[in-house]
């Protein structure tokens, strides 16, 4: 290396003529769109999940890694002989040749330049020779200017790293293959002009470079920035050279998933011919990173869906609604004109069932409201569409997470705040408890911790769970006409009160019951204006029901559907169900009361007069459609209660408060508004259909 100086680094190799460069035109985001997802020997059940995701997608181009290291194993080569065949199948490949074996290094690492830089121009040549024909396009090192990529300390000059690749690049031209100079990060035209002086850009047909936004900002301008950069420094030497981005992504470890929707709408903006986007899932937390195990939080967190497989927000609305639906959500962050009341009332949650309520009922009353949702809960996004469209000068989002303190600075200057921001389904938090204590009990702390540094907290509504009373398993229940009742009359006639023991029999019960105490205490500790609903069953328009939560919703859904309900029990379980009108103005009471409420809980729900159980739900969904949804039975689930009906004479004596609205007059206005709104959104499809036809 110490002879090797500058001025001996130029490679001489033959000269040959620039290829014809077809001008850029105005290419669709599915022309120019591919993923980047790096596999690693033993992953094929990985890899089998990844193509259907890319399918489901419509993404036609992968870029993944061919690692030199690895096919230095018996493994490895096993591994890619398998692979590449399997995805040239289905997808257009850039391989991505990389990483030294440590034996063949200069140090025993795969950042290090080879002892020998013919070894690599040679694994070039023999993986063209036995997969070239499985693509057209040969990327030669991944982020060769980034130190954990490639060691430029034991590469004095760049010597080494010209005589590697400009090698590898030459063979590869000449046997046919177009060559893509691996993505420079970050951004650096000094480098880029380095590569020139060396000769190696002579044997180049495409530069990349990378970008991670909101991520490694360090490394990262706007993309016209950076763009501008590369192109410049390629017309300084008159080259005409393509460039695409060979790596854009955001990671959400901050649980800003909006974020990654925005940088994707912005990196597709960028005129050039190709972008490819990482990732697909996030990495397996239990293996290390370049830089090791979990030096660096960041970089467990690029995928579109989770580890375990569940989708985030980007890959949700790109598998529902296409690139388009993506871009029309990362739209509603935008900035919109201010109600003439200065002090909003803030929602979190604000785009979920309830927060979408409440908000149109306020904005209808001519209240300025700011709704701070990460849109997690599928629906999401077309209610902030629906109500900023109903709204536009009274509704605004911030998209964050409650889990960021730093995002809920959003809450400085809120007149009033409801806090509705949950994980709200005991399945999901028996497959994930760390994740709902996460979101339920720390986010909760988190917002309180945010309000109570203000110089005048606003008063707060927190909305807790009924499940905090645990399966009720000691009360004593007879059954008549396919429902369980209370033996004791006086527990039928005024239902369960707020003295009930708390007894928490799931994660859900348990981080919403720890929650509510937090509320309680930070009321009572530090004067904070506070109360607490337990909430029985709400159900109402803007209702996106599931099997784990909103079953009235559910249950009519199932019918228009023609799809089976599952019972979990034996459907004789009763709850009180309340409208959401009625939840709306218990909450707008207790917030106008909130000098004499402070400080105090209450069972919130329908009470004894508006029970239902399952089977009278089904009955009722069959004589509004005809006919009952089929049915099918499961076992019972953890902490499921078979009766409970919220005692509400302690908040109708504080108020005056009562329900309004019958079971049967609110499952018909709601199933009226599933067949309006299904009829719209099948409308709207056909309308964007039409128009992209055109």
């Amino acid at each position: 290396m110490g002879g090797q100086g500058p001025k001996r680094a130029r490679l001489e190799f033959l000269e040959e003529p620039r290829r014809t460069r077809v001008p850029l035109r105005l290419l669709s985001p599915s022309e120019k769109l591919g993923l980047v997802e790096w596999f690693h020997p033993g992953e094929q059940e990985r890899v089998e999940r990844a193509l259907a995701d890319l399918k489901t997608l419509g993404i036609s181009r992968l870029r993944t890694g061919l690692s030199w290291a690895d096919w230095h194993t018996g493994a490895g080569q096993e591994w890619y002989r398998w692979l590449f065949p399997l995805l040239a199948k289905q997808v257009e490949v850039l391989p991505c040749l990389v990483y030294t074996p440590p034996s063949l290094g200069r140090a025993p690492k795969t950042s290090s330049p080879p002892r020998v830089p013919k070894d690599y121009a040679d694994f070039v040549d023999h993986m063209l020779s036995l997969f070239g024909k499985h693509f057209q396009y040969v990327e030669l090192w991944n982020e060769p200017n980034n130190l954990r990529e490639w060691d430029w300390t034991l590469d004095r000059g760049w010597a080494l790293f010209c005589e590697t690749i400009g090698g590898a690049a030459y063979w590869a031209r000449r046997r046919g293959w177009r060559t893509v100079l691996g993505g420079i990060s970050p951004v650096d035209p000094n480098w880029l002009h380095l590569m020139f002086a060396r000769g190696v850009m002579q044997h180049i047909d495409v530069v990349g470079f990378h970008g991670f936004p909101d991520t490694f900002e360090y490394a990262c301008e706007s993309w016209e920035g950076s763009l501008h950069k590369v192109k410049g420094e390629l017309e300084r030497h008159r080259a005409r050279l393509e460039v695409w981005i060979t790596e854009a992504g955001v990671s959400t470890w901050r649980h800003n998933e909006h974020r990654q929707l925005r940088a994707l709408t912005e990196v597709l903006a960028v005129p050039v011919p190709r972008v490819y986007w990482y990732g697909l899932t996030d990495l397996d937390p239990a293996l290390p990173t370049v830089d090791g195990f979990h030096t660096d939080e960041r970089e467990y967190h690029f995928g579109m869906k989770r580890h375990s497989g569940a989708p985030k927000l980007l890959y949700r609305l790109w598998a529902n609604g296409g690139i388009e639906e993506v871009q029309r959500a990362a739209r509603l962050n935008r900035p919109t004109r201010r109600s003439r009341r200065a002090r909003p009332v803030a929602i979190t949650g604000g785009a979920g069932f309830l927060g979408t309520n409440l908000a149109d009922r306020l904005a209808s009353e001519d209240e300025s409201v700011l709704l701070l949702d990460n849109l997690s809960r599928p629906g999401s996004e077309t209610n902030v569409q629906w109500l900023m469209a109903t709204h536009p000068d009274r509704v605004r989002i911030e998209v964050v997470d409650v889990r960021d303190r730093h995002a809920l600075r959003a809450l400085e200057g809120a007149g009033r705040v409801f806090h509705f921001a949950a994980q709200p389904a005991v399945t999901t938090s028996l497959a994930e408890p760390f994740e709902d204590f996460d979101v339920n009990l720390r986010g909760t702390l988190t917002l309180l911790e945010t309000l109570r540094a203000l110089p005048v907290p606003p008063p707060l509504l927190y909305t807790s769970s009924n499940k905090v009373y645990g399966a009720l398993a000691d009360l004593a229940l007879v059954e008549r006409n396919h429902r369980y009742e209370p033996a004791q009359s006086e527990l039928g006639a005024c239902g369960l009160a707020e003295d009930r023991p708390l007894d928490f029999h799931s994660p859900y019960a348990c981080s919403k019951g720890a929650a509510d105490q937090y509320v309680l205490d930070y009321a009572r500790s530090y004067g904070l204006p506070a109360v607490v609903f337990r909430m029985s069953c709400v159900y109402g328009p803007h209702q996106c029901g599931c099997e784990d939560q909103g079953w009235v919703t559910h249950f009519l859904r199932c019918a228009q559907r023609d799809e089976p309900v599952t019972l979990y029990g034996d459907g004789k379980q009763v709850r009180d169900v309340l409208y959401a009108s009625d939840a709306v103005e218990a909450m707008q009471l207790a917030q106008a009361r909130m000098a004499q409420l402070a400080g105090q809980v209450f069972n919130i729900g329908g009470g004894p007069e508006n029970t239902l159980s399952l089977r009278e739900l089904l009955r009722l969904v069959g004589e509004l459609h005809g006919r009952e949804p089929k049915v099918q039975f499961a076992d019972w689930r953890p902490g499921d209660q078979r009766y409970y009906a919220a005692d509400i004479r302690r908040f109708q004596q504080a108020t005056g408060w009562a329900p309004k609205v019958s079971p049967r007059e609110g499952v018909a206005a709601l199933d009226q508004w599933l067949r309006e709104s299904s009829a719209a959104a099948r409308e709207a499809g056909a309308t964007r259909a039409r128009v992209k036809a055109a």
